[in-house]
């Protein structure tokens, strides 16, 4: 059993004392390449990020949109796998604290083995899994793996989860409950649904876990929306779609395009 503080708590009890609200930014991991990947994760924490969330590239990601699911399919063009991911964020342990999440469809996890998923992930300095297609009845054995080696579990609420089991999965969920603001898959889109804010109030009042908000949110506005209401903003295609842009135009590389973007959505978290 891991005797050491889970990064995403401490960095929660942080941000708390500072009256901040996280910010999480999503990379596809292996796009550009899994090298490039490396140096993004270090721009994203210069630029502010609190956390990041490594993407696991799979064939079928069913919750994923254009962007993400484009940016996946060339990462598994160039090999990038599961394992190679975990070597990764060994790697970035020697470089940086920032906590990172890897959020992984079951399949690659099914078949590596969750028992010896959990051991390398948290071997290797890994703070919390998403798992999209994995409910938190079915993902029991998992949980228990992951917790006895200091490794949130982190589940979905959506506009659409009812009440009671709202509570349930605030129970299961570790180190934030992730909060979709729309039905559907990621994308970036114009606006949020004002019933988003309301549901996340409501999710607020069963439990003092943080509840963060991601899908959909793009713009600087929008992450000051959210921040009103949640404890923190995931930012994940418009993140995908400025690596690309930055990296198609070739211009200082897609760290410091990266950077700059960055910057602005996380100033707003934090100013909230």
């Amino acid at each position: 059993m891991s005797t050491h503080p889970n990064r995403i708590d401490a960095k929660f009890e942080s941000l708390g004392r500072d009256k901040k609200k996280a910010f999480i930014a999503f990379l596809t991991a292996g796009y550009p390449s899994l090298s490039e990947t490396g140096k993004l994760v270090l721009s994203l924490e210069k630029a502010g990020a609190d956390i990041v969330e490594l993407g696991v590239p799979f064939s079928d990601p069913l919750a994923d949109g254009p962007v993400i699911q484009e940016s996946s399919r060339q990462a598994l063009l160039k090999g990038v796998t599961l394992r190679k991911i975990i070597a990764l964020v060994k790697q970035l342990r020697r470089r940086t604290t920032i906590p990172l999440c890897l959020m992984t469809y079951y399949n690659p996890l099914f078949s590596y083995g969750e028992k010896k998923f959990a051991r390398d992930a948290a071997d290797a300095g890994v703070d919390g899994v998403i798992v999209p297609d994995l409910p938190p009845e079915e993902a029991v054995n998992l949980r228990k793996e992951c917790s006895l080696r200091g490794v949130h579990t982190i589940f979905f609420v959506s506009p659409t989860t009812a009440k009671e089991r709202m509570r349930r999965i605030a129970r299961l969920s570790g180190g934030f409950i992730y909060y979709l603001s729309v039905t559907g898959v990621t994308g970036v889109r114009a606006s949020l649904p004002k019933e988003a804010v309301r549901q996340v109030r409501l999710l607020r009042g069963f439990t003092r876990k943080p509840v963060c908000m991601g899908f959909g949110i793009s713009t600087p506005e929008q992450v000051r929306g959210v921040c009103r209401a949640a404890d923190g903003a995931i930012v994940g295609s418009a993140i995908v779609d400025c690596i690309r842009a930055v990296a198609a135009g070739k211009k200082g590389g897609a760290a410091r395009g990266l950077e700059i973007f960055v910057s602005r959505l996380s100033r707003e978290a934090h100013r909230v």
